[in-house]
C-alpha cells in the first residue's frame, strides 16, 4: 500500500519511525495519515492480528499533529501507530480479554503502567492485538495464535502455512503486515521471541524487572515481562526506552540499574571484534534442512561482520527443570488479577475453569489441561516443591548456564536461532534480542537471537543493530 497523500512512493506501512517523522517534518505526512493507513491495512491484510480497534485513536493522532505544527512533539514515537497485546490493561473503550470468552467485553479499570508510559510518549494506540489465549497457559496443544475469542492469527509470510508463533502472535503479525510500526508483546518463555522470529521482525525480551508488569494478565512473577516488537532495531530501542522504568507497584523493577539511552548506544560496527557463543549441543544441532541452511548463512554473516564464533555447552531443555515454577505461580497470580475485575463473571481460577466448562463448545476447543494442572496446586506458594523448582531453575539457567558460558569464554552474548534458546533465558530472567536473519527456500522467516546476562539490553541491541545494518536481511511480505 502506497501513501495516499503528497510524499511520493514511500510505503508508510513498512518504514520505521525515523523515516515517518522525517516525512512529517517535511509536511508530506500526518499522524492521521498513518492512522488511516493502519486501519486500511487491518482490513486488507487478512491476518486477524487485531482483536479490537481503539475508538480514541483519531483524537490521539489529531493531538500529535497539533504538537507537530507547534514543534512540540513529545519524542521520536509521537504520532507513531502502536498495537498492544490483549492481555495488557487499557482504561479506554477497548476490552482487555486475554483472548478468553470469559472476559469478553470487559474493560479494565486502569491503564497498565506501561500503557501510561506509552500515552506519555505520544504514540497512537491503534488497537489491541490478538494472542494465544491466556498467553498460551491454558491447553497443552493449542495452536500458536489461537484464542476462543479472537480466532486464529495468520502469518503474513504464508497465511495458513507458516507458523505465526506465540503467544504474542497478533503483535508479531501486525507489525510484519504493516498494521502498526510498533507493538508491545509479553513473554513468559518465548512469547515475544517466537512470533518476532516467525514473522520476520525484531523482538526484545528484556530482563525481568526492566518493564513493569502491573496491569498485565500474569502467568509467572519470576518470568513474566513485556517487550518491544518492531521492524527495526532502532525502533525497538526507542520503544524500550519508553517502556523501561521503575514502578512502585512492581517489586521486580525496584532493583533495576539506571536505564541507559538505548538508541544512542547503537553502533553499526559493534560485531567487529565481538565474541559470540554458539551452543551446538541440544540447540543448533537440532536444526535440519532449509532451516539449518538459513541458520548457517546467518552465522557466516556474523563472522563476515567481524564476530568470532565460539562453541559453548549449555544445559539443554531436557536437562533444565520443567514447568513446575509456572504451574505453581499461575494460580495465585491469576487469582489476584481476576479479583481486580469485579464486573466480570470470573474472579478466581476456579471460576474460570467452571465458566469454560459451562461454555465448552466455544471455550474448550482445545481443552484446559494446563489450567487444571495449576488449579491442582494450593495457590499460596507454600509447597516445598515450588521452592525447590525455583532454586533449580536459577542454578541451572544462570550459574551453570548462561553466566558460566559467558564468563568462561569471554563472550559478549550467546546466539540462537529464533526462540530455540528462549527457555533457558526465561528461567534465568535474562534478556534476548531477535533480529531478522533470512528466509528458507519456502520464504519462512528465520531470526538470529542474541542472549546475555541481566541488564545487558543495550549491548544486545547494538549487536543486533550491527547485524541488521550489515545484512539488511528483512524483506517485507510479498503481498505487502
Amino acid at each position: 500500500m502506497m501513501e495516499r497523500h503528497p510524499g511520493g512512493d514511500v510505503d508508510v506501512t513498512q518504514v520505521d519511525s525515523g523515516r515517518l517523522q522525517a516525512l512529517r517534518e517535511a509536511g508530506r505526512l500526518t499522524a492521521r495519515d498513518l492512522l488511516v493507513a493502519s486501519m486500511e491495512r487491518i482490513e486488507a491484510s487478512g491476518v486477524n492480528a487485531v482483536r479490537a480497534v481503539n475508538p480514541d485513536a483519531w483524537a490521539m493522532a489529531e493531538a500529535s499533529d497539533d504538537r507537530q505544527c507547534r514543534g512540540a512533539l513529545w519524542g521520536p514515537l509521537d504520532g507513531i501507530p502502536v498495537l498492544v497485546k490483549d492481555n495488557i490493561d487499557t482504561n479506554d473503550q477497548m476490552p482487555t480479554t486475554a483472548g478468553s470468552v470469559a472476559l469478553e467485553g470487559l474493560r479494565a479499570a486502569a491503564d497498565a503502567f506501561l500503557v501510561r508510559r506509552l500515552r506519555r510518549s505520544g504514540a497512537v494506540l491503534v488497537g489491541k492485538a490478538n494472542l494465544t489465549e491466556w498467553a498460551n497457559w491454558m491447553a497443552d496443544h493449542m495452536p500458536n495464535g489461537y484464542s476462543s475469542l479472537g480466532g486464529q492469527v495468520l502469518n503474513p509470510y504464508g497465511p495458513g502455512r507458516c507458523d505465526v508463533g506465540g503467544s504474542s502472535s497478533g503483535s508479531g503479525a501486525g507489525v510484519a503486515a504493516g498494521i502498526a510500526t510498533l507493538a508491545v508483546g509479553t513473554e513468559t518463555s518465548g512469547s515475544i521471541l517466537s512470533p518476532a522470529s516467525s514473522n520476520g521482525i525484531v523482538g526484545v525480551k528484556p530482563t525481568v524487572g526492566l518493564i513493569s508488569r502491573r496491569g498485565i494478565a500474569p502467568i509467572s512473577w519470576s518470568q513474566d515481562t513485556a517487550g518491544p516488537m518492531t521492524r527495526t532495531v532502532a525502533d525497538a530501542a526507542h520503544l524500550l526506552q519508553v517502556l523501561a522504568g521503575r514502578d512502585r507497584g512492581d517489586r521486580a523493577t525496584w532493583t533495576q540499574p539506571p536505564v541507559p539511552r538505548y538508541a544512542a548506544a547503537l553502533r553499526a560496527e559493534a560485531l567487529a571484534g565481538s565474541r559470540l557463543g554458539v551452543p551446538r549441543r541440544g540447540y543448533w544441532d537440532r536444526l535440519t534442512g532449509e532451516r539449518r541452511a538459513a541458520a548457517d548463512r546467518a552465522l557466516a554473516a556474523a563472522e563476515r561482520l567481524g564476530a568470532t564464533l565460539v562453541d559453548v555447552d549449555l544445559p539443554t531443555w531436557s536437562e533444565l527443570p520443567g514447568m513446575d515454577v509456572l504451574r505453581y505461580e499461575f494460580k495465585p497470580a491469576i487469582n489476584a488479577y481476576l479479583a481486580r475485575r469485579p464486573d466480570g463473571p470470573v474472579h478466581t481460577l476456579t471460576d474460570l475453569i467452571r465458566f469454560n466448562r459451562a461454555h465448552a463448545a466455544r471455550a474448550l476447543v482445545y481443552g484446559q489441561a494446563v489450567l487444571l494442572a495449576s488449579e491442582g496446586t494450593r495457590g499460596d506458594l507454600t509447597e516445598a516443591a515450588y521452592w525447590t523448582a525455583r532454586r533449580d531453575d536459577v542454578r541451572r539457567s544462570r550459574e551453570e548456564g548462561i553466566d558460566r558460558a559467558l564468563r568462561e569464554h569471554g563472550l559478549q552474548a550467546l546466539v540462537f536461532v529464533g526462540a530455540m534458546g528462549a527457555g533457558i533465558a526465561a528461567k534465568a530472567g535474562y534478556p534476548s534480542v531477535t533480529v531478522p536473519a533470512g528466509y528458507t527456500a519456502d520464504g519462512d522467516p528465520v531470526g538470529l537471537t542474541f542472549t546475555g546476562t541481566a541488564w545487558t539490553e543495550a549491548a544486545l541491541l547494538t549487536l543486533a543493530f550491527a547485524y541488521e545494518q550489515g545484512t539488511r536481511a528483512r524483506v517485507a511480505p510479498r503481498w505487502a
